[in-house]
């Protein structure tokens, strides 16, 4: 289904507008046509569907499955959901914002939006046929790690408080609603269900669309225009320092999970090692300037700054733990 933003891409940037697939401007502005409208894509349906089950299933009873009963399991259940969901880190806010409106603890939505950009089955399949499944394995296990301890933390600050109003007030009526008992799944006709869910799709698209062409912008342009070479002349070295090095000279960049295995067989090749390569693209893909510019939206700049030292944190971890099993795999 994803396919056909891309063969919107290539149709408006190669066949209409005459660019290059090899020229830099060519590579650019296909990945902001095809990100742009995928994710404006994702964002109104996953909002609208998303709303309309809110207004005809009973969520609060899975809602409070989640949050008061198995905690651990439901955290665990967010990164899994997250591992098989094909979107990178901005597509996957929209889904975000669908379940904050829903009233899924926000640290459960964490551990979704955490794992969500950093593994998806097609990367894997690349992945396993770059590096072998043992390192594929590790990859998968140390993604959902980093989601499932990500959205504890979380969780145990109860990081909800710091979210932007219109996601704070959605939230607290879809749990205010669960406990007074206010919803029912048959209260509502069809056209009072559609006309809500609407309504929520709007209101949520009009304030992030602009963030969001911003942010993609921002990635396509660094995407198209900074070479890979001068990361593996200067982290290729295999010094401990190169590992946090990597992480924060992937902030800058965008890419997400499938997209990014090009890039890390490239700078592979070119002796950069294994954990080095994994942080940078790990930090390219789930830690980057455009995801945070869309996250600011829906997010207070203390979430933001705890998630980014966390991230940071847990990729610099991993590098050095994958390069010191790298003899050993």
């Amino acid at each position: 289904m994803l396919e056909i933003f891309t063969r919107l891409a290539d149709w408006l940037v190669f066949d209409l507008a005459g660019l290059s697939a090899q020229s830099k401007w060519g590579d650019a502005l296909h990945f902001f046509v095809e990100d742009v409208s995928k994710i404006f894509a994702l964002l109104l349906l996953m909002i609208y569907i998303i709303a309309l089950l809110r207004a005809s299933l009973n969520v609060e009873r899975v809602r409070d499955y989640l949050a008061r009963k198995h905690t651990g399991l439901g955290l665990l259940l967010g990164s899994a959901f997250g591992a098989i969901t094909p979107f990178c880190s901005c597509s996957s806010i929209p889904v975000f914002l669908g379940f904050t409106s829903a009233g899924i603890p926000v640290g459960i939505t964490m551990a979704f939006l955490l794992t969500s950009p950093l593994i998806n089955e097609v990367a894997v399949l690349l992945l396993m046929s770059l590096l072998g499944w043992k390192f594929t394995l590790l990859y998968i296990v140390t993604g959902m790690a980093v989601g499932v301890a990500g959205g504890l933390v979380l969780h145990l600050l109860k990081a909800e408080r710091w979210l932007q109003p219109f996601a704070a007030r959605a939230y607290n009526q879809a749990q205010q609603a669960g406990h007074t008992g206010t919803a029912s799944t048959g209260s509502m006709t069809l056209k009072e269900r559609h006309e809500f869910a609407k309504e929520e799709m709007t209101d949520i698209f009009s304030r992030v669309w602009k963030w969001v062409i911003l942010g993609v912008g921002l990635g396509a342009g660094l995407h198209g225009f900074v070479p890979d070479q001068w990361v593996s002349d200067t982290l290729g070295q295999g010094e401990w320092w190169s590992v946090p090095a990597a992480v924060l000279a992937g902030i800058p960049l965008y890419s997400n999970a499938t997209g990014v295995i090009p890039v890390m067989e490239s700078l592979i090749t070119k002796g950069l090692p294994v954990g080095t390569t994994l942080a940078f693209c790990m930090s390219t893909v789930a830690a980057s300037f455009p995801e945070f510019i869309l996250l600011k939206q829906v997010m207070k700049i203390r979430l933001l700054a705890l998630i980014f030292i966390m991230l940071l944190v847990a990729f610099t971890l991993v590098g050095w733990v994958l390069n010191a099993l790298t003899p050993y795999l």
